[in-house]
């Protein structure tokens, strides 16, 4: 059900928009305003699909109130005026409806609606799934704690145990360090120690025999930087000297 308001300070304009919602299966209205303070006041816009939105109102105009908001719902302008048409779509509204308004005119502005709303919930889960395929979970100090991928530093092996160093603190659970080798991305991260993985992106410097991220230093083994050097610079070395 996709959630609308209406906000319009014509009492006849509102009820025609809230009475068309009712006929839609798809649509739900949940709330009706006479200006935008007045819909500010009773709920968040972040709970809101579809907005039905008048320009000419006291105080704050529908216009002015698009400019205000940071991400505004899918925005929909009902106005009897045609002038603000060209302003309207600039601020990225879906469509613009012109007063006396039609039902034909408002079916096929919400069938618009329900499949931007239906793009934005695909995008939505898409990034999510993202989110959840790139954290992990891994037990320490007696709980389950989620890791995001991308904040990982470096990764140490200590006999039965591994710590992960993390952009925001650090994690000690009860891994071998082949265990998360084998989990990690091959491209991101690189071992650079019989002991040490190393977040690719992460790298700050390359000294003699270690490697520097953040206030770290992480041993380079002999055995790994011929392996190691030209993933991590490859040709991105620039040199004035042939």
């Amino acid at each position: 059900m996709i959630r609308c308001i209406v906000v319009d300070d014509e009492p006849l304009a509102r009820e025609c928009i809230t009475n068309y919602i009712q006929e839609i299966d798809f649509l739900s209205c949940v709330g009706s305003f006479t200006t935008v303070l007045e819909m500010n006041s009773s709920l968040s816009i972040e709970d809101v699909d579809v907005l039905f939105l008048d320009i000419q109102m006291p105080v704050i105009n529908g216009l002015d109130f698009l400019k205000m908001t940071k991400s505004p719902p899918i925005t929909i302008l009902t106005t009897a005026f045609p002038n603000y048409a060209i302003e309207g779509f600039e601020l990225n509204v879906l469509d613009y409806l012109l007063k006396p308004i039609s039902f034909n005119r408002f079916f096929a502005a919400v069938t618009k609606a329900k499949k931007q709303y239906a793009l934005q919930q695909s995008a939505t889960d898409t990034v999510l799934i993202q989110e959840e395929q790139d954290c992990f979970f891994i037990k320490s100090d007696g709980k389950y704690e989620k890791i995001y991928v991308n904040t990982i530093l470096f990764v140490q092996a200590m006999q039965n145990y591994v710590i992960i160093q993390t952009t925001e603190r650090r994690y000690i659970t009860l891994l071998f360090l082949k265990n998360v080798i084998e989990k990690l991305d091959k491209k991101a991260f690189i071992r650079v120690h019989k002991s040490y993985v190393v977040a690719i992106a992460k790298i700050d410097a390359i000294e003699s025999h270690e490697i520097c991220i953040r206030e770290y230093k992480i041993p380079l083994s002999r055995n790994y930087k011929k392996e190691v050097m030209p993933v991590i610079i490859g040709n991105k070395l620039w040199s004035g000297h042939k």
